[in-house]
């Protein structure tokens, strides 16, 4: 046997005892994992360090570099995470349905743990306390791969979560670290498909193609997040330029961050001067269509059919001019990710349109963008972000790391009665 098949093994046992835990028990675990972040500050920090030095040497930069840099208020935010997911409600045993059928049987339909999950991550050691979490809130294991880039950040991290297990006298095995970086251990992780229960890849498209043309197991996808802002005829101009400004230039290293901007032509000669100036005082490079090259009023480059369809993950953006709505809702469907999308306006009627006329994963009405993460929306964290239709779309927390079973009660009721006459 294998060491990534025995490792699988001893994290499905241990999944197991995890399932079985009350909810204070749980919750009490992950108060201590946090704890435990907090206490190991300077050692994690300093194996992040170690990360970001042979990073460097490598050339990495951008946007790649800055989800792998932690520092003190990333990690108190970190375990501020884990507190805050401790907090919410215990999804395993919830009874999401029950009926009681005209033969007396009561049909319930009750929340369980998935199993083991396997999470595959580039330069993102956050998510090695993340996913910890919300799979333990869930009553699951976890089988974590990070990127080399991050294996003394992620080891680091996951040392002290370990500990929290073992100090509660629960097996360390739920939260199992592969430090393998030969991705022949990553393959074979995903073809256990009579262990792993659920593979979610967190990083660039390559990754998660990877992923999901090795796996035999089921994944959640997430190829990219073409993020689109409409700026309606009747937005407010102020209102839509902080909502873009935050967007696209408060991180734009993240799958959230603003791509494209879409504006009504009614109000693009008013907009768009003072928009192109904001972005360029913030650095960010522009690209756009013959409609509003003129208009922006700063220097900005032609737009090509591919800069439609990039997620830039840096401070470049996309820029055109719409006829109308339904311009609008053509070019994301034509470009989109099924990400998140965002409309500016003081319409009911076109907000609402817009709600339903697109498919995407988030849709937001007159929000940032940067909205459409986990814990911003009640999740304490997330997992990851899903724009597969499976189980789960969008955003997941520990809810998603579960699935709904069928528990029936009856009072001896059978099919057939007549077969027993």
């Amino acid at each position: 046997m294998t060491d990534i098949k025995q490792q699988a093994l001893q994290c499905r046992d241990a999944a197991q005892v995890i399932a079985q835990l009350p909810a204070a028990d749980k919750d009490a675990l992950l108060r201590a994992m946090a704890d435990a972040l907090e206490a190991d500050a300077e050692s994690i920090l300093r194996a992040n360090a170690r990360d970001l030095d042979a990073a460097r040497a490598k050339g990495i930069a951008g946007a790649l570099l800055d989800r792998l840099t932690l520092d003190g208020k990333r990690l108190r935010g970190i375990a501020d995470a884990l507190r805050e997911v401790a907090r919410l409600p215990d999804p395993v045993g919830q009874v999401t349905r029950s009926e009681v059928r005209p033969n007396g049987i009561r049909v319930e339909r009750v929340r369980v743990p998935l199993g083991v999950i396997a999470m595959i991550y580039e330069a993102r050691p956050n998510v090695t306390a993340d996913a910890a979490a919300l799979c333990i809130k869930a009553g699951n294991g976890v089988i974590l791969r990070g990127g080399s880039e991050a294996l003394h950040s992620n080891t680091a991290i996951a040392t002290a979560l370990r500990r929290a297990l073992r100090e509660a006298g629960l097996p360390e095995a739920a939260l199992t670290l592969i430090t393998d970086p030969d991705r022949q251990a990553m393959i074979e992780l995903l073809q256990l498909s009579d262990i792993v229960d659920l593979a979610i890849p967190r990083g660039g498209e390559g990754l998660i193609r990877f992923v999901a043309e090795h796996a035999r197991v089921p994944v959640i996808k997430h190829y990219k997040g073409v993020c689109h802002l409409f700026v309606d005829a009747s937005a407010d101009p102020e209102l839509a330029l902080r909502l873009l400004l935050d967007g696209k230039a408060s991180r734009p290293g993240v799958c959230n961050a603003l791509e494209t901007l879409l504006v009504h032509h009614a109000i693009a000669a008013d907009f768009l001067p003072k928009a192109g100036a904001a972005l360029r005082a913030r650095g960010v490079e522009l690209r756009a269509d013959a409609r509003a090259l003129p208009l922006l009023g700063v220097e900005a480059r032609p737009a090509t059919e591919d800069d439609y369809a990039a997620e830039f993950l840096d401070l470049i953006l996309a820029v055109r001019v719409v006829d109308d709505l339904e311009q609008a809702i053509e070019h994301i469907r034509r470009h989109g990710s099924d990400h998140t999308e965002v409309i500016v306006t003081g319409d009911d009627g076109n907000a609402a349109r817009f709600v339903h006329a697109l498919r995407s994963a988030v849709v937001m009405v007159n929000a940032s963008s940067r909205f459409s993460d986990g814990g911003e929306l009640g999740l304490g964290a997330e997992i990851g972000i899903s724009t597969t239709r499976l189980h789960s779309y969008g955003p997941m927390g520990a809810e998603s790391l579960t699935v709904e079973r069928f528990v029936v009660h009856g009072e001896g009721q059978v099919r057939h009665p007549d077969l027993l006459a």
